[in-house]
C-alpha cells in the first residue's frame, strides 16, 4: 500500500485529490490530512479514509475536533510534524493556500518520496528554500497547477537551451467582454466562466494577477529566463501552455477544464497500475475556435507588473504576493473597490518601503514570514490613504 499525505485536504485541490484516491482506496494508506477550520468535512474524511493523524490549525476548531475523535492523533500545528511521521511516505499533495502553506511544505519534503505542490505563493516566495530541501532529501517534485503541469510534461524531456518560448494562457476571467466598473460587485468578480475556484484565486483571475504569479512560478520551477515567457488570452481554457522549441516544433498542451487531470497524473505517473479519469472526447468545434488573442493592457493594466519582476530570487517576490493578498482581502471585506486592487498594486510596488527588497535574497522562512506581516500592515495603511485621495 502506498502511503499518502494531503496538506489542505478540505480545500478544492485536496478534496479532488481524495475524490480520485477514493476509487482506489484499497491501495493507499492515508497517513495525514490537514485543515484550518473545516472540521465538518475533515471529520468525514477521517472516517472515510481511516486517518490516524490530522492537523487543525484553527485553535477553536482544534479543541472541538480533539473531543470528537479520541483515537485520532489531532495536532494544533505543523511544528513537529516531521518528527511525528517516522518513515517516508510515497506521495504528498501540498494544497494549503497562501504563504501559510510554505512552512508545512518545507517540513514535509524530508518525509515524502514525491511531492505535488499546488501552492503558488510558497513556490514564488520560498522556491530557493524548497529547492534546497528537494535536493537534500532526493524528493521528486511535480507542479500541479494546470499550466505548470502542462509545461512540466513537455520540458522535462528537453534541455533548457532547447526552449525558445513558453506561452501561458489566460481565460480573461468574467470581464473579458464586459466593461469593468468601479462599483463591480464581489459576486460578479468571483464568477469565473470556466473554473470553480475559491474567492481569492477568482479575484486574481479577474485582474489577471494570477498570470503574473504563474509566470513568476514557472520562471523559478523551470529556471528559464523571464523573457521567454508570454501570455495569450484563450477564453475556453482548453489550451494550458504552448512551448516553442528551437528545433522548430511547437507543442500545444490541452485538456478539459478539470483539475483532476493534473492531480491524477501526479499520483499515478510512472505507475504500472496507471489510473485514468474519464475525460471528454476531443471537441472539434472547440479546436477550430480556439480564439487566441493578445492581452489588452488597457483592460488588464496589472500585466505591466511583469516589467518589475526581478530576474533572480528576491524578497520583492514576497512583497508582491503580500500586497496582492492583502488588497484582495480588503476588497472581499468591501473596504476597497475592485479597480482599487490594481491601482494600489501599481502604487505600492513603487513605494520606497518596498523597492529596497529587490536587492535582498530570502535567507530563511522566518525572514519571509516577518516580511509578509510587515507588507500586509503597510498595505492596509497605505491603501486606505490612497483610497481617501
Amino acid at each position: 500500500m502506498k502511503k499518502i499525505i494531503i496538506l489542505g485536504s478540505t480545500g478544492s485541490i485536496g478534496s479532488q485529490t481524495l475524490e480520485i484516491l477514493k476509487k482506489d482506496k484499497k491501495n493507499f494508506k492515508f497517513v495525514l490530512l490537514s485543515t484550518d477550520r473545516n472540521i465538518d468535512l475533515l471529520s468525514k474524511q477521517i472516517k472515510t479514509f481511516d486517518v490516524k493523524n490530522v492537523v487543525v490549525t484553527n485553535q477553536k476548531k482544534y479543541k472541538i475536533l480533539k473531543k470528537k475523535f479520541k483515537s485520532v492523533n489531532i495536532l494544533p500545528n505543523f511544528r513537529n510534524i516531521d518528527k511525528k511521521i517516522k518513515s517516508k511516505v510515497d506521495y504528498t499533495m501540498s494544497a494549503i493556500s497562501g504563504l501559510e502553506g510554505l512552512n508545512p511544505t518545507l517540513k514535509i519534503i524530508k518525509k515524502t518520496k514525491r511531492i505535488a505542490i499546488a501552492n503558488k505563493e510558497s513556490i514564488i516566495c520560498g522556491w530557493g528554500l524548497i529547492k534546497k530541501e528537494l535536493k537534500k532529501h532526493r524528493t521528486e517534485f511535480i507542479p500541479v497547477d494546470s499550466e505548470h503541469f502542462s509545461i512540466w510534461s513537455v520540458v522535462k524531456d528537453y534541455e533548457k537551451s532547447d526552449i525558445e518560448k513558453i506561452i501561458l494562457t489566460a481565460s480573461g476571467g468574467p470581464f473579458l467582454n464586459k466593461k469593468i466598473k468601479n462599483k463591480t460587485k464581489i459576486k460578479d468578480v468571483i464568477k469565473h466562466p470556466n473554473w470553480q475556484m475559491g474567492k481569492k484565486i477568482s479575484v486574481d483571475s479577474a485582474t489577471l494577477m494570477n498570470k503574473i504569479f504563474e509566470i513568476m512560478e514557472a520562471k523559478k520551477i523551470f529556471d528559464i529566463e523571464l523573457e521567454k515567457f508570454d501570455i495569450l488570452i484563450h477564453p475556453k481554457s482548453y489550451i494550458h501552455a504552448i512551448i516553442k522549441l528551437k528545433n522548430g516544433l511547437i507543442k500545444i498542451i490541452a485538456h478539459d477544464t478539470d483539475m483532476r487531470i493534473p492531480i491524477c497524473n501526479s499520483i499515478y505517473i510512472g505507475s504500472k497500475n496507471q489510473k485514468f479519469i474519464k475525460s471528454k472526447k476531443i471537441d472539434l468545434t472547440l479546436l477550430n475556435s480556439l480564439n487566441l488573442q493578445k492581452v489588452d493592457y488597457k483592460k488588464f493594466p496589472v500585466i505591466k507588473i511583469l516589467n518589475k519582476i526581478t530576474k533572480k530570487n528576491s524578497l520583492f517576490d514576497t512583497v508582491l504576493i503580500s500586497i496582492n493578498d492583502e488588497l484582495v482581502n480588503l476588497f472581499l471585506k468591501k473596504k476597497i473597490s475592485f479597480l482599487d486592487i490594481t491601482s494600489n498594486i501599481q502604487l505600492l510596488i513603487n513605494s520606497p518601503f518596498f523597492l529596497k527588497y529587490k536587492h535582498q535574497n530570502p535567507k530563511n522562512l522566518a525572514q519571509i514570514e516577518k516580511l509578509n506581516e510587515f507588507v500586509r500592515l503597510k498595505t492596509r495603511a497605505l491603501s486606505v490613504i490612497s483610497k481617501k485621495k
